[in-house]
Order: C-alpha cells, then sequence, then structure tokens
C-alpha cells in the first residue's frame, strides 16, 4: 500500500488542479476539467483586475469632461453677457485705437491717396462734370503719380486743390450732389458696424 501524504496548512483550500491526470489522481470525485495553461481563480481575478480599473478610469474621464465642458459653457456666456454689457465701451475703444493707427499712418504718409480718389468716385453716380477736391499735398502726390503713368486719368474729372480738406481725404462735386470721403465719417461707419455687432 503506498504511503499517506499529510499535509497541515494554515488557511482552507479555496481551489486545488491536479497536476498529474493519470487514474491514481483523482479525490473523492473527478478531476476538475482543466488542460495545460488553463487561468486558475488567482489568474482570473488577476486578469479582471485592469478591466475594472479602465472602467473605473473611463467614468472618472467622463466626470471630469462633463466638469470641463460646464466651465466651458459657463465662460462663454460670461464673455458673451460681459462683451454685451461693454459692446458701446469696447466699440469707442477700438474707433480710438484706429483714429491713432490712421493718424500715424498720415503722418508717415503711407496711404494710397489714387484708392481713397477711386473708392469716392465709385460712389458717384454719374461721372460727368465731377469735381474733385484733394488737400493740395495729396493734389501733388496724385499728380505725380498720374505724369509716372502708375494712375490712369478719368476723362471729364476736374482735380482742385482744396486746403480744407484733410490729408487722405477728398470731396466730390457731381451735378447731383456732393460726396464727401472724410475720415471721421469712415470712422463713425466703422463705429456703427461695432455696435450692431452681438
Amino acid at each position: 500500500m503506498p504511503p499517506t501524504l499529510t499535509m497541515s496548512l494554515t488557511r482552507p483550500i479555496k481551489s486545488a488542479v491536479l497536476l498529474d491526470r493519470g487514474p491514481a489522481s483523482s479525490l473523492d470525485g473527478p478531476s476538475p476539467q482543466t488542460t495545460p495553461g488553463s487561468p486558475d481563480d488567482a489568474e482570473l481575478e488577476s486578469d479582471r483586475a485592469p478591466s475594472r480599473n479602465l472602467d473605473s478610469h473611463k467614468t472618472e474621464f467622463a466626470r471630469i469632461n462633463a466638469v470641463l465642458q460646464n466651465l466651458a459653457d459657463r465662460l462663454n456666456e460670461f464673455c458673451s453677457d460681459a462683451f454685451a454689457a461693454h459692446k458701446e465701451e469696447i466699440a469707442k475703444l477700438s474707433l480710438e485705437i484706429a483714429r491713432k493707427i490712421l493718424a500715424q499712418k498720415i503722418s508717415d504718409a503711407d496711404y494710397e491717396i489714387e484708392s481713397i480718389v477711386k473708392e469716392a468716385l465709385g460712389k458717384a453716380p454719374v461721372l460727368k462734370n465731377v469735381v474733385v477736391h484733394l488737400n493740395p499735398d495729396d493734389l501733388t502726390a496724385y499728380r505725380k503719380l498720374q505724369q509716372d503713368q502708375s494712375c490712369e486719368d478719368i476723362a471729364d474729372v476736374t482735380f482742385v486743390p482744396d486746403a480744407d480738406i484733410g490729408l487722405a481725404e477728398c470731396l466730390i462735386e457731381t451735378p447731383k450732389g456732393i460726396i464727401e470721403s472724410l475720415i471721421d465719417q469712415r470712422l463713425e461707419q466703422v463705429g456703427n458696424a461695432l455696435k450692431k455687432v452681438r
């Protein structure tokens, strides 16, 4: 008779796997249906742990994302309210900045008088018997451009010097009325457009 194997354990047995699958290896019943390399309960438990951790991280990420989205929505709402409350002040400040930039450009002669004249003439109902009033300095620059042939001569349009017209401005007399292209008017149009922005 084979000798009896005796073991003393400090904890109860939760699971057992028989390594020898021969007929003598059964203990009080059939051996569990295990295959080499099949996971035991401890391995299955360790496999489930990363899955639980991933689910936990996904939940936490979703919660943080919801908090950030809520903060972004509140910030956008605050910015919209602040802009609406201070729209007129913002428009005035923008106009003042534009005025200073234009003044610097005019002081540096960094503008194209030809473009200003063409834009103003584009608003005239007719281009017959038209008189264009320009600041004497701008008229000199415009005539120089015509001599250099970099600006075309416009038929039926007379150019006259006018000291009451500021630099980078012009006034056009037509048989149907007067067209002014003045910096203050242009800035006022910009200001009105800014005030309409919501």
